[in-house]
């Protein structure tokens, strides 16, 4: 095979735009080592689960549909008679119920077809689990549906899952999170123990409204996810995780869609993100707590999405302190949205105090437009601001894999911000149109082994 590296010939090419090691021209690799091979392996290993046939139904418990009453309880009681019973079918039907949190346990399929309503008030969400913020282990508000150590677990159905979360307090926390926020950060910093680390009530950081924690054989299909306080879909330290099919509008602040976090065998497809933040984005964890648990996100497909959100549609970062590894992305398409344009097709983002390595990301066929910021953009020095908490760890990025991207309306095509200290290390993009781009020329800083290949800007060759 042909070593990308035998083409470092050409660096300080384009106009000075480009780092040393950046070059253009044909590049060619053995069939054997296509790294797309992997995919039907990982997908072979992903089985959603299956669930008896017995079904419970919410108002066999006292739930009433009339947008009201509180069925708390009723979710609460169907959910373990469901359990106990061995496993089946919880049964939410036509109607608008009104809840507080809803805790998933193992064997338990929630199926939609009414309106789960969150409630909301910030007790409702108490007393406080275990969960991880912003890549940060704590104790907080619980998820307005939450599961933790249980498998086969699922939300299935044609109905809608609504926060609420503007009617409640979430919102405000935004502007109020500072000193908690700070607080946790530094906690992590200093080691301070997880069980210590308790937040929740008086406090302002607000919860996810999905989360599985630690779960084996997950499933998330079908139902339409709107108004989340936070991340929508947020699996943390799972394996075996389907979401698919499933519609997401969110607004406001870190409100992205579907967040695997430190989780290994994920598919997402066939969804919809109309997001007020990133749509698909891999995590695992945050600087020195992130590096403590350092568990990785890896083999993970995502194919066959609609994006009509804000940031970045096919994103990694910034929380990566874990590392990322082997993430496949393909036929997946942006559209201009009800109220937002995606900012970034793709978007790697990370900075020197997360450390941990994102490696072997592969993206092909992602088309459309408009994207508001930069059709793919690699960030070493995301969120430099202020003096951050714990050391300075250098993060590793190498082998970014692009091909086959056609995006249109764009101030630029590609930027890579390596970082001086650790330089991205080996980015190919291949067979790829960019179309009415502001600044045609790439710009590329510390990065190695940067090679393009029958790429075009504006309709001429790069």
């Amino acid at each position: 095979m042909t070593s990308r590296r035998d083409f470092l010939k050409a660096a300080g090419a384009a106009g000075g735009l480009l780092a040393a090691g950046a070059v253009f021209g044909p590049a060619s690799a053995s069939a054997a080592d296509d790294p797309w091979a992997r995919v039907p392996e990982i997908l072979g290993r992903i089985t959603p689960p299956s669930f008896p046939d017995r079904v419970f139904d919410i108002r066999s418990y006292g739930a009433v549909g009339d947008n009201s009453a509180d069925c708390t309880p009723a979710f609460k009681a169907a959910i373990a008679a469901c359990h106990a019973a061995g496993g089946g079918r919880v049964l939410v039907p036509a109607g608008k119920f009104r809840t507080g949190k809803i805790h998933l346990l193992s064997k338990v399929e929630l199926h939609v077809l009414g309106t789960i309503r969150f409630r909301s008030d910030a007790a409702s969400y108490l007393p406080v689990v275990f969960t991880r913020w912003q890549g940060i282990e704590c104790h907080n508000y619980s998820p307005f549906l939450y599961a933790i150590d249980q498998t086969d677990v699922a939300i299935t159905g044609s109905g809608t899952i609504d926060g609420n979360a503007a009617a409640g307090p979430w919102f405000d926390f935004d502007g109020k999170r500072g000193p908690d926020w700070d607080r946790l950060q530094q906690q992590a910093a200093d080691g301070v123990p997880v069980a210590q680390r308790v937040f929740g009530d008086k406090h302002f950081l607000k919860p996810n409204l999905i989360q599985f924690y630690r779960c084996r054989n997950v499933l998330v299909e079908g139902v339409a996810l709107r108004n989340p306080a936070m991340w929508t879909v947020h699996p943390v330290l799972c394996r075996n995780v389907t979401v698919r099919n499933v519609t997401i509008y969110s607004r406001g602040a870190m409100v992205d869609g579907v967040d695997p976090e430190s989780c290994a065998d994920v598919h997402i497809h066939g969804c919809s993100f109309d997001t007020g933040d990133d749509g698909t984005v891999i995590k695992s964890g945050r600087d020195t707590d992130g590096r403590r648990v350092g568990v990785p996100s890896e083999d993970i497909v995502i194919e066959d999405n609609d994006y009509y959100g804000r940031w970045g549609a096919i994103t990694v970062g910034s929380e990566m302190s874990g590392g990322v590894r082997n993430v496949f992305a393909q036929d997946n398409r942006i559209h201009a949205g009800s109220s937002y344009k995606s900012f970034y097709g793709v978007y790697v983002k990370t900075n020197p105090r997360r450390g941990g390595v994102v490696s072997d990301i592969h993206v092909r066929r992602l088309t459309g437009g408009p994207v508001d910021r930069g059709a793919i953009f690699v960030d070493m020095n995301y969120s430099l601001t202020g003096p951050g908490y714990g050391p300075i760890v250098q993060p590793v990025i190498r082998d970014i894999e692009i091909s086959d991207v056609h995006l249109d309306d764009s101030p630029f095509a590609l930027k890579i911000s390596g970082a001086e200290e650790s330089p991205l290390t080996g980015f190919r993009l291949a067979n790829s149109s960019f179309t009415t781009i502001d600044t045609p020329a790439p710009q590329i800083s510390n990065a190695r082994d940067v090679t393009l290949s029958n790429v075009t800007v504006n309709g001429k060759p790069v």
